[in-house]
């Protein structure tokens, strides 16, 4: 195998046929923002120019539920056959994280099975919150016990919170909410006990971890609280060094740092967001100079963080070169 430069293990694809369905529904964007343009081609011409030899894919906001199930469903499954044939083509240079049609639990199941057994795809995207139950919710209790007997790789992509559409902000709510969104999955895995009894998923957060330096020393009372102590019998940090963290719009040097304190430098990752990035035009050249020029990385810290971390995550990309 020819050694790797860089895979992104975060980007987003936009099917034409997903923005056709979409349509049907009145969904032309994601919260306030349109949709970019996105294409197979552009993604390939952006690799090379990035030295990027590989790539995770998914579907983020505005995701795939809008109130109809059975819509959702038929989304799902035609997003999902979309993922295969993009991975089909792609030489192994293209993962794809298949979608499950949440919130319900019983069609998400089933939908695992076709993923896995069928399309042979290499984990699932999913959303941080579907209507308003968070990821971590018992809801999704099946769920997680599939997952786990799969040893899945869950990538879970922050949206707003439904009420943020509420909000009188004077700025974008993505530049606070979708970081915020992050730390929320984060805490309800570790207060409802799925990190501890699910021990085999892979679970996969973006954004370094969004607000979870802030609210660390918060997280870690849950090993003293009556009510949520027999859910981390480990210890908060041992679970949270568990995660898989991409530096996709988070690779500013503090929040490295930051990053730093409390993940596993074995599960840091190289993602970009793009094309959904806040400035999608310097998204990929701004983090690679954040990797860059962050003192507490030396060459063999980038290499794991640009490429051999993401080999470990998705052994698909070992066939490459």
């Amino acid at each position: 195998m020819a050694q790797l430069r860089r895979i992104d293990a975060h980007q987003h694809v936009l099917f034409d046929e997903y923005l056709a369905e979409l349509e049907t529904m009145g969904v032309t964007g994601s919260a306030e923002r349109s949709f970019p343009p996105w294409s197979k081609a552009q993604m390939l011409e952006n690799m090379a120019a990035y030295e990027i030899d590989a790539v995770a894919v998914s579907i983020s906001s505005p995701g795939t539920y809008f109130g109809d199930i059975d819509f959702t469903k038929g989304l799902v499954r035609l997003c999902n056959d979309c993922f295969a044939d993009l991975s089909d083509q792609a030489e192994n240079r293209i993962v794809s994280l298949g979608l499950l049609p949440l919130p319900d639990t019983e069609a998400a199941c089933r939908e695992l099975d076709y993923i896995y057994d069928e399309l042979k795809l290499d984990g699932v995207g999913l959303v941080s919150h579907y209507n308003d139950v968070y990821l971590g919710d018992p809801e999704f209790e099946e769920l997680y016990q599939e997952l786990n007997k799969r040893e899945a790789v869950v990538f879970i992509h922050p949206v707003r919170p439904m009420q943020a559409a509420k909000m009188q902000y004077s700025f974008p709510s993505g530049f606070v909410e979708l970081v915020a969104a992050t730390g929320r999955v984060i805490a309800n895995l570790l207060a409802t006990g799925v990190m501890e009894n699910y021990p085999n998923i892979k679970w996969y957060l973006p954004h370094s971890g969004g607000i979870i330096p802030s609210i660390l020393y918060r997280l870690i009372k849950f090993e003293s609280h009556p009510k949520f102590q027999d859910k981390v019998p480990k210890g908060v940090r041992y679970y949270l060094n568990k995660i898989y963290y991409d530096v996709a719009q988070a690779s500013e040097p503090e929040t490295l740092a930051a990053l730093m304190s409390f993940a596993d430098p074995g599960k840091i990752l190289f993602g970009t967001d793009y094309p959904f990035a806040i400035d999608r035009s310097s998204v990929i050249q701004d983090t690679i100079d954040g990797i860059e020029l962050f003192s507490g990385f030396d060459e063999g810290a980038r290499q794991k963080i640009y490429c051999d971390n993401a080999l470990a995550l998705f052994p698909r990309f070992q066939s490459v070169g």
